[in-house]
């Protein structure tokens, strides 16, 4: 049978074009060192061949986006929100059946970033909570982190964790994926999904999700071709309900790369609608 055509995919990492793609990731330029990264459109540049180009002033990026969606079968995405971000906003209150809200969090800001999570869900409905360790330079288990987890587990939010060695030239020890395992046991209600691949820990945590009810894994900035074997051999057996399809669009991949090489991945039949749609609508409470 093969991947199915008909799902109505989530996907749960898109973004909004951009017409500076450097103004994104401004936050993070403090901490890149070397000179080759200071000219990167984007701070993993090097990793990524055919990047999705920044838009013209009179293109409406959710327009672009709507498109990209509409053409490979995506029904709904999930795009990271905050207030200065026009487009985003705009396409969550105009198209509320096909975007739905996630808030990226620095643990660095204390209670200013937990309660920054409340008014984002009062005001935007957000499904979930993210946050780039690496990029706030704080461990994946530093305490700065815990109320965070706690506010999450409170509001009923999951968080996505970026794990693993980091594209941007950071320093990598703040997403060792060991450190999720005393977060999975000290907070057994907090849902949590790992983004990025979690390489060269894949094994690791594949061990860890087996071990943890509360742990799962998304396929976010992976091309498919790139899936690791160690995942796709976990879906197929016992973690069919682990692994949730998130894409990179338009941050590193195009849609048309991405929906282009999916149908080669091994998964089982059976995999591909929990992969494709079902993990997402149980893990972020869309009821659909």
């Amino acid at each position: 049978m093969g991947m199915p055509t008909d799902i109505g995919t989530i996907d749960t990492m898109i973004g909004m074009p951009s017409r500076n793609r450097r103004e994104v990731y401004r936050f993070l330029a403090p901490q890149l060192r070397d000179a080759e990264s200071k000219d990167f459109k984007f701070p993993a540049q090097y990793m990524f061949k055919d990047v999705p180009p920044d838009l013209e002033d009179n293109v409406d990026p959710v327009a672009v986006v709507l498109d990209n969606m509409d053409r490979h079968g995506v029904e709904r995405a999930m795009l990271g929100v905050r207030p200065e971000r026009e487009d985003a906003i705009r396409a969550i209150r105009e198209h509320p059946e096909r975007f739905y809200g996630s808030y990226d969090v620095d643990p660095n800001g204390g209670m200013e970033a937990v309660r920054s999570i409340e008014a984002m869900h009062a005001e935007y409905g957000i499904r979930a909570v993210t946050t780039f360790p690496a990029g706030c330079q704080v461990p994946i288990n530093d305490k700065r982190y815990y109320p965070v987890y706690a506010k999450c587990v409170e509001l009923d939010l999951p968080i996505f964790i970026t794990a693993g060695v980091p594209g941007p030239r950071v320093p990598m020890a703040p997403q060792k994926v060991e450190y999720l395992d005393e977060v999975c046991w000290f907070f057994p209600e907090l849902t949590i999904v790992t983004r990025h691949g979690c390489e060269p820990w894949v094994d690791l945590a594949v061990k860890l999700m087996v071990k943890w009810p509360n742990l799962h894994y998304s396929t976010s900035a992976f091309a498919p071709k790139h899936y690791p074997e160690a995942i796709i051999r976990y879906a197929n057996t016992r973690g069919a309900d682990k692994i949730l399809y998130a894409g990179y669009f338009p941050a590193g991949l195009t849609y048309d790369r991405i929906w282009s090489e999916m149908p080669n991945v091994g998964f089982d039949d059976a995999v591909w609608p929990k992969f494709l749609r079902e993990n997402a609508n149980r893990v972020l409470k869309l009821g659909l």
